[in-house]
Formats: C-alpha cells, sequence, structure tokens
C-alpha cells in the first residue's frame, strides 16, 4: 500500500570505503565512496493538511523543524512545483542520529518520493535527484535507490552489483559533526582516484578505508574503543562521518555470534545489506 495510510520506509546505508580526493573551488570536498543499503530504517507516516503548511507531529529533540530534513524536503517539493497542498510528517527513529549511516538524509529522500506520489506530482528520478543534492550530498543516493560507486561530492552515482552480506554495526554514545570533521587541519585531502574494477579488488585486498576515521578517532575516543574492540573480530571500519563502526559478516549467524560478545556498555545492530531501496519503483 502507497496511500496516505502507508508505512513509508527510509532505510540507512554504510559506506564501505570513503576517500577524499581533493577539496573544490567551492569549499566542498571531491570524495570517492561505495554506498551500501541495509534494513535498518526510520518509518514515516503522512497525514494531509488542508492549509498548505507543512509540519512535524514529533519534532526531533534539538532539531529546530524548519532546519529538519524532512520539513525542508517537503518544502522545496512544493516550491518547486507549486502545489498549494499541506502535510504533517510523522517521523519513527530508528537510525542513530549523527552516526554516519544517512538517517536524515534518507528520511529526506523518502518525503520527496512518498510526497511526489502522494500529491501526484509527476516527476522523475531525475528531477527529484536535482531537488535531493539541494538539501544533501547523500540524499540523491536514497532517490537513486541502490547500491552505488560514488564521486563528485557524492551525487555521480554508478549502480553496483554486491553480494549478500551481514553487518555488526556499532553505535558509539557520541554525535559526531560532519562539517568539523572536513573542516579538518589534519584531514587527508589528496588520496588517487580509483575505478570501480579497483574497488572490487582493493576490498579483497583491504587495501580501501575511510579517510574520516583517523580525525574522527582523535578527537572521539568513543569510536576508536569501539573500532578496536571490533578489530578484533574482522575487518572493521567507519561509516560516512562517523561515528557507527562495523564489521561485515557472510551469514547471519556469524554476526550475531560476535554481537553476543558485545561488552555490555556498548550497542550493536546486526542489519542486512540490501540490493535496492524499498521504494526504488516509485522514483522512476
Amino acid at each position: 500500500m502507497t496511500g496516505w495510510r502507508a508505512d513509508w520506509p527510509a532505510p540507512a546505508k554504510l559506506n564501505l570505503f570513503l576517500h577524499v580526493t581533493g577539496r573544490r573551488a567551492d569549499g566542498y570536498h571531491s570524495l570517492q565512496t561505495a554506498f551500501r543499503l541495509i534494513d535498518l530504517a526510520d518509518t514515516l507516516r503522512f497525514h494531509p493538511r488542508e492549509d498548505g503548511q507543512v509540519t512535524l507531529r514529533r519534532p526531533l529533540t534539538g532539531v529546530p523543524p524548519a532546519q529538519d530534513l524532512c520539513v525542508r524536503a517537503a518544502v522545496s517539493l512544493k516550491d518547486a512545483t507549486g502545489h498549494e497542498g499541506g502535510v504533517e510528517i510523522e517521523l519513527e527513529k530508528r537510525i542513530p542520529i549523527g552516526g554516519g549511516l544517512g538517517g536524515g538524509s534518507s528520511d529526506a529522500a523518502t518525503t520527496l518520493v512518498a510526497l511526489n506520489h502522494l500529491w501526484r506530482l509527476g516527476l522523475n528520478r531525475v528531477q527529484l535527484q536535482r531537488l535531493a543534492l539541494k538539501l544533501g550530498a547523500d540524499v540523491p543516493l536514497f532517490i537513486f535507490g541502490e547500491n552505488a560507486f560514488a564521486e563528485g561530492v557524492g551525487e555521480e552515482l554508478s549502480p553496483l552489483e554486491l553480494g549478500r552480506a551481514w553487518y555488526l554495526v556499532l553505535v558509539p554514545p557520541v554525535r559526531v559533526p560532519t562539517a568539523a570533521v572536513f573542516a579538518a587541519a589534519e584531514l587527508t585531502r589528496e588520496t588517487k582516484p580509483i575505478k570501480i574494477t579497483a574497488f572490487f579488488d582493493g576490498l579483497k585486498r583491504r587495501v580501501l578505508r575511510n579517510d574520516l576515521e583517523p580525525v574522527v578517532c582523535k578527537r572521539f575516543p568513543e569510536v576508536a574503543r569501539h573500532l578496536a574492540w571490533l578489530r578484533q573480530h574482522g575487518d572493521a571500519r567507519m561509516s560516512g562521518s562517523g561515528a557507527c563502526v562495523y564489521a561485515e559478516f557472510s551469514t547471519e549467524s556469524a554476526a550475531r555470534a560476535v554481537h553476543v560478545q558485545l561488552p555490555p556498555e556498548m550497542r550493536g545492530i546486526v542489519v542486512c545489506g540490501l540490493e535496492r531501496h524499498p521504494l526504488q519503483e516509485l522514483s522512476k
């Protein structure tokens, strides 16, 4: 069901690697990364309003409603199309905030896809991706709707065929400010670009990395501690700008076997990789 009474999923992502390959004239960084969608997801519900307003049923703590990415996505869609209807957005959060799993970006993308459908606006995927990029560099991925090799600021997307895999994701009790990490003087910004074929070879050789990881671990000891624990059990790395770290496993049972060994003060989630976004067919 994809009507007004539906639950609309907003899945999280992992960065299987993240290289900073340069700094652009506009101040943004050039990146290469591989995005993996996972089955950890927020849920959104949309309720029509007759007054044309965009509101939140339960605003997130510490986030002014006007700055909430769901609200900004709905307003941008109204502005781009001239649609006069309103909506109340209800968000059920499961993806950790400030964890590098793309929760806010995914919520914004689901808002664009859902309201484009519910308001019968008829925008295609390319048009939605243009709106998405104005909201954040990760938002177009969730409109694209499948695992992807990404370049540019993260918006140049090529589909990736990835095998089935399970992940143990650890959630350190900190929120990492993305802008501060990218602004750090010690951040490596000259990693040599690679090709998609090298991505697959690199995974086998374990030469790929997250260039943001040393900066975050230096400034947030809890991230470093969680990463060190997880590396006792596999090839672990940080997702995005953190704080979440993860390791990949070929079976669910292998991931859960490590999960049960977690120290009591650490929080972990076992998730499965997705082949595509559950709403992909609605953004053609």
